[in-house]
């Protein structure tokens, strides 16, 4: 990928003059944005709402409350997220790490410089660098691009993805072309989630229709 910080910004630019103002990641606290980012893997925002609203009736949003939980009573409460059971270990995993080294706060969490919170979230259990970026840019409020299926089918689809690209040199080609901006990164990956909800879907595109249609190359539907 040789393209500069003009193309990139030729897209958010488009991508915001259609859709306007994204206001994303939806969550009242860091701690709900957490663990809406473990239970959004594998499904649609819609069910993780629900899973949400669960916890909040019951006042589970909150670290020591939600780790007293069994396994059984906190995978029933988020089952509408889907995957339930291996979220909730997953939950669980993230959950004993924050109580047991980090005093089940997420400010000394957060304390870390980026590249230790990086490292200390992908240790633990079920946390990839989807996930683990996406806690850092949305929760943590520190400049990293989140990358998702979303980003690499729209880039692939405008070729400008060779196609073996692995996360880290998409994350890359976004990092390395545009200001260091914690605003930016969050705005420009909503606009790619709605991109890709909307329009560059993974089946019947609608490419005659996306407000990147005279950005880019001529798409490729197929891919």
């Amino acid at each position: 990928m040789t393209y500069t910080p003009h193309i990139l910004m030729e897209i958010f630019d488009n991508l915001h003059t259609y859709f306007g103002p994204m206001n994303w990641w939806p969550g009242e606290t860091p701690f709900e944005i957490v663990i809406g980012a473990i239970l959004t893997q594998n499904t649609a925002w819609s069910n993780v709402e629900k899973a949400i609203c669960n916890l909040k009736k019951n006042n589970l949003l909150m670290p020591e409350t939600m780790a007293d939980l069994t396994h059984d009573e906190l995978a029933a409460i988020i089952r509408p997220s889907g995957y339930y059971n291996i979220k909730t270990k997953r939950i669980k995993s993230f959950l004993s790490r924050l109580i047991s080294r980090h005093n089940g706060s997420l400010d000394i969490l957060f304390s870390l410089n980026k590249e230790d919170l990086r490292y200390e979230l992908l240790t633990i259990s079920g946390i990839g660098p989807e996930t683990a970026d996406s806690i850092m840019l949305y929760a943590a409020k520190y400049p990293i691009f989140v990358v998702d299926a979303y980003t690499r089918r729209f880039l692939m689809r405008h070729n400008l993805l060779c196609g073996d690209e692995d996360y880290y040199q998409i994350q890359e080609f976004f990092q390395d072309n545009l200001a260091e901006d914690v605003p930016l990164y969050n705005e420009f990956h909503a606009l790619i989630v709605n991109l890709g909800k909307e329009f560059c879907r993974a089946k019947k595109p609608l490419c005659h229709l996306c407000p990147l249609k005279d950005v880019l190359n001529e798409p490729d539907p197929d891919i």
